[in-house]
């Protein structure tokens, strides 16, 4: 088996993947979208905050990629190392994953850096019986610790938030700098101006240590985030590790083992058994049976022999064998599908508008509400005005960050895709995603998708006096100078049955009758009643009812009948599981096909579907419209396919899949490939669609309920009724949880199973 992936865009427009730096919350990815959108030459641009990456789709003659670059940092941010042209998909991801180790690093240390002073900090505050000093000279002690907190560890925030003020934006960093800074500078002012805090009726507390346990919180909460955003990205990581890292050449008459990367189209590869296939390509030499279940699914080793194909990254079972490499680097199955998966995860679903529509104008709000809260407590409030209404301000600014809102949907679909590919389903983007788990009928194509797509013997009837071997010998010989399909699965049966059968000689075909040669001494006539009668061979004592819906051949030998063969397109072994799981499902099965109603009807109850649900004697042409007719009728249909004639029906359904062996034309048309030759990948990408939509769901209920309801809390809602005010420090952890909380919840799709 092999597979042709598509290419992650049709249009004649250029796609660019850049890797963006700075990047917090919702609003952040709101922005560099606004800028990237209003700029002459973008057609589209998405960006996606769970993968940190920019994809702009571009007309290249009104821009270039510098034009997107400066675009992007105009908006504040900034454009990461990217891959060079040659760089292959590992060494893109590893360096990736450096970037993001020396990140995660920096948080960390951060973090601990900033939690220890704070937390030291808060220790002297509120030592039993009081500070041990005079708060005067405490104030000066912490003077230093503080400053070096929140400019040195709490500069990041500083910095993004003054460069969204120079553009007139507020994101989460705003917040954070915010907050942090009302609490540093008050204390600074207490710390600085004593007499003038005296004179004005002040107490001479501060908050450093408030601001410097914000800082770590946040800086913990990212690295948290930064971990479990790791983890949700693991599918292209588990992908890129199935490839090998050398591979064994034929070349200069000896056998060297060299970089995969080395390997050039048309190099003869040695593949010994345990090993892994390090290229696409087409074995010349050689037999065994390779492990495709790590991209197909298939849990059994595939048989194969010369002249099959082997996919890149598969295991060889058995046997030693040569292939020539037709596929390498970035146009290998594995490449392609690790393309297609990072392209689903870096999209977005159209739920996500929900989450882009409120952030739009969060920020501001949010500063807002801190002013009335803070104006509140200094108007309203009781003595301590000032330290009331300073701490509420800070816990609204702190509390409200929109991080929970931007990551809801992106690590949902990350998760979801990368579990999609690990069961050989390849979901082009979060779009069709979220479509799959609306469809209520699901049309399959009959041939080459429940079916094999060729013939197979289903019946062997020999005459009396003749064993089945015996006939079988006879008509395999004739058979095995014709290219037809129906002579092809003949012979295939024979051989399998290790029936010793060579080539007839004086063969003559007629043109869709049948065939005649000389076997062993004997005149063979093999094909249909007509071209057997026209002979003088009489065909009564066998009817073509003995073959059903089947196809079927009759055979004479010297003028005489001696058989008849049966053959028929045969049902793919997992096709009635698979509707049966759909149907269980509440979906509605249809089957189409271009075959006769009673050979439709016979492949239906095969697998389950009944005659009022098959549309048969339907041209290729015509295929689009029955799809169009149910939609009409309310359905919201998928339709599955594998050949060319059934592009225009994937493009017509509100969901295409494909079979993963199918044309090239059918796979650009779909939204879903299956990259094993069976159906049972779509049920599954159901299931995994409503499994993916229903996190998305709750991380966004979360998101949206957790500032609903602590922003009120934070203002200070509670303090008339049970005397509480919440702290900032412990908004900071709650903000950081509620991030935390909404990756952890996308990351149990990870436990999706395929049965």
């Amino acid at each position: 088996m092999t597979t042709e992936l598509p290419t992650t865009t049709a249009r004649s427009d250029a796609e660019l993947n850049l890797p963006v730096l700075g990047m917090t919350c919702a609003s952040c990815v709101n922005r560099i979208e606004r800028f990237l959108n209003r700029t002459d030459g973008v057609a589209e641009a998405n960006v996606n905050l769970a993968t940190e990456r920019a994809t702009v789709r571009f007309d290249p003659a009104r821009i270039d990629r510098a034009g997107i670059v400066a675009t992007i940092e105009a908006s504040g941010y900034d454009v990461g190392r990217e891959a060079t042209a040659d760089a292959s998909a590992g060494e893109v991801e590893a360096a990736d994953e450096a970037e993001r180790a020396v990140e995660r690093k920096e948080l960390l240390t951060g973090a601990i850096i900033s939690l220890g002073i704070g937390l030291v900090m808060m220790a002297i505050m509120f030592a039993p019986g009081g500070p041990p000093w005079p708060m005067v000279d405490i104030n000066r002690w912490l003077l230093v610790p503080a400053t070096i907190v929140q400019f040195v560890y709490g500069r990041r925030f500083l910095v993004a938030a003054v460069r969204g003020a120079r553009h007139g934006e507020a994101n989460m960093n705003t917040l954070v700098a915010m907050g942090t800074m009302a609490a540093y500078g008050y204390s600074l002012f207490v710390t600085l101006l004593p007499e003038t805090v005296m004179a004005a009726g002040l107490g001479h507390e501060t908050y450093f240590d408030s601001a410097a346990v914000i800082i770590g919180l946040i800086l913990l909460g990212r690295w948290l985030e930064a971990r479990a955003k790791g983890q949700a990205a693991g599918a292209v990581k588990s992908l890129l590790k199935l490839r090998p890292d050398t591979a064994r050449v034929l070349r200069d008459g000896g056998e060297r083992e060299i970089p995969v990367d080395q390997v050039l189209v048309g190099d003869l590869v040695r593949v010994r058994p345990g090993d892994r296939v390090p290229v696409d390509g087409v074995l010349i030499e050689g037999a065994s049976a390779l492990d495709e279940s790590m991209l197909t699914g298939e849990s059994l080793p595939v048989e194969k022999a010369v002249g099959d194909r082997a996919i890149g990254a598969t295991i060889n079972t058995s046997g030693s064998f040569v292939m020539r490499a037709e596929r390498v680097g970035r146009d290998t199955t594995l490449s392609q599908i690790v393309t297609l998966v990072e392209h689903a995860q870096g999209s977005k679903a159209p739920i996500q508008r929900v989450a882009d529509r409120v952030t739009g104008w969060f920020v501001p709000a949010v500063i807002g509400l801190a002013a009335l809260t803070f104006l509140g407590w200094v108007i309203l409030g009781p003595e301590p005005k000032l330290t009331y209404a300073l701490t509420s301000a800070i816990a609204v600014l702190i509390i409200a960050c929109p991080c929970a809102m931007g990551l809801a949907t992106p690590t949902a679909i990350m998760v979801g895709t990368g579990k999609g590919a690990e069961n050989g389903i390849l979901i082009r983007d979060g779009a069709a995603l979220e479509h799959a788990q609306r469809i209520t009928a699901v049309v399959l194509d009959k041939t080459g998708t429940i079916t094999r797509g060729k013939p197979a013997v289903t019946l062997v009837k020999p005459m009396p006096g003749i064993d089945e071997r015996s006939l079988l010998h006879f008509v395999a010989a004739a058979e095995r100078g014709s290219e037809h399909p129906l002579a092809e699965a003949i012979v295939r049966h024979a051989d399998s049955l290790g029936i010793e059968a060579g080539e007839g000689t004086g063969f003559e075909a007629t043109a869709g009758r049948g065939v005649r040669a000389t076997v062993d001494g004997s005149t063979v006539l093999v094909g249909t009643g007509p071209f057997l009668a026209d002979a003088g061979v009489v065909t009564a004592p066998l009817d073509a009812a003995d073959i059903g819906a089947a196809s079927g051949v009759f055979v004479a030998r010297d003028g005489k009948l001696i058989g008849l063969i049966g053959l028929a397109d045969t049902i793919k072994p997992a096709s009635a599981e698979a509707v049966g799981r759909l149907q269980s499902a509440g979906l509605e099965v249809w089957m189409i096909t271009g075959d006769r109603s009673a050979t439709a009807e016979a492949i239906g109850a095969q697998v389950g579907i009944g005659p009022e649900r098959i549309l048969a004697e339907v041209m290729p042409a015509d295929k689009a419209l029955k799809v169009e007719e149910l939609q009409a009728a309310g359905a919201r249909v998928a339709m599955v396919g594998d050949g060319i004639n059934d592009a225009p029906a994937l493009a017509q359904a509100d969901l295409g899949i494909s079979i993963g062996t199918g044309a090239d034309v059918a796979l650009e048309a779909s939204d879903i490939t299956l990259v094993g030759d069976d159906l049972g990948g779509v049920p599954t990408a159901v299931r995994l669609s409503r499994a993916t939509m229903r996190t998305i769901r709750q991380n966004l209920v979360w998101a949206f309920g957790y500032n609903v309801l602590l922003i009120p809390v934070a203002a200070g809602v509670l303090f008339p009724l049970a005397g509480l005010l919440l702290n900032p420090a412990l908004a900071a952890g709650a903000m950081a949880l509620s991030s935390v909380s909404v990756v952890g919840n996308s990351l149990r799709l990870r436990a999706f199973r395929a049965t």
